[in-house]
């Protein structure tokens, strides 16, 4: 276990944070690596790309394959940068490939309670995957972009460990809290009387025990989660909460344009509402396919 999240060991944590931000992107610009051919990435893209995701745990490329639909360009990319086992949801296909594009509610695969991924509606702060179980944590992402929405459609990027530094510094107590096994739980899910998944309690923070490295399982919803019902995990919710709701030089917005993506270990992310526009009842279209490696 990396003792420097485990606040037991304070000199290697402030030796740890002094080195996170030495250097830390200062706009979205600084995580930006153009790349020739997303099916061979060069020494240097591939370099560059894992020197950003290091520091920030996330990365954006600028690819020249425009609106491209060709799946396997977001599979490329990850396999290159090290990740190949991917997380299989019900709305993706046989690649383990989810096209994020509005839907109508008979092109669903199954029963859903929550439409709004595919949708042209905000989605508010998470991290993807909050509701797998704990043996199968999306670690890692990418999100592709084939077309992008004429109005709206920005997604806002904050890298965890950031959040986990500041949550700390305001008050250790807060981190012991999200961390606690059953600090965030999602309710089991029910579709025509039959259960599709039972609880998933969790914590916030956790660390791989494979790597060290740290974790995050966050929703910002207030609806179909249930927080433990301590004072000390309550405070700790509002004083994340209190962060995601403020102005912060750690936070960027991205505007991901056809050929382009995030790739990234997981970070907390948003998406701002959208205007489809124009007679392309799909034009945003974005690839999202999630997997069980960290990146770098």
């Amino acid at each position: 276990m990396n003792a420097v999240f485990t606040l037991d060991d304070e000199k290697s944590y402030q030796r740890w944070k002094i080195e996170k931000l030495a250097g830390y992107p200062e706009r979205a610009g600084d995580l930006v690596v153009p790349i020739e051919n997303p099916f061979d990435l060069t020494v240097d893209d591939r370099r560059e790309l894992l020197a950003r995701i290091a520091k920030a745990n996330m990365a954006v490329y600028q690819g020249p394959t425009n609106e491209n639909p060709d799946k396997n360009i977001p599979i490329s990319i990850m396999s290159q940068l090290g990740a190949e086992r991917r997380d299989f949801n019900p709305e993706g296909d046989e690649l383990g490939v989810t096209s994020l594009t509005p839907r109508k509610k008979g092109e669903f695969k199954s029963a859903q309670y929550e439409y709004i991924p595919y949708s042209s509606h905000a989605i508010k702060w998470h991290t993807d995957g909050y509701y797998n179980t704990m043996e199968r944590q999306v670690r890692s992402l990418i999100l592709h972009c084939v077309s992008q929405a004429d109005e709206g459609g920005e997604n806002d990027v904050m890298d965890h460990e950031i959040m986990y530094i500041l949550l700390r510094d305001k008050d250790p107590g807060h981190i012991r809290a999200l961390m606690e096994p059953d600090a965030m739980t999602i309710p089991k899910r029910v579709e025509e009387g039959k259960v599709i998944r039972g609880d998933m309690p969790g914590p916030v923070f956790s660390i791989l025990p494979d790597s060290g490295r740290l974790h995050m399982r966050y929703t910002h919803r207030t609806r179909s989660i249930a927080w433990k019902e301590t004072k000390e995990v309550g405070q700790a919710v509002a004083a994340l909460r209190d962060i995601l709701t403020s102005p912060s030089p750690y936070k960027f917005r991205l505007k991901l344009q056809p050929g382009w993506g995030v790739v990234c270990n997981n970070v907390l992310h948003t998406r701002e509402a959208f205007e489809i526009g124009g007679d392309r009842p799909d034009h945003r279209l974005l690839y999202r396919v999630r997997y069980l490696d960290s990146l770098g």
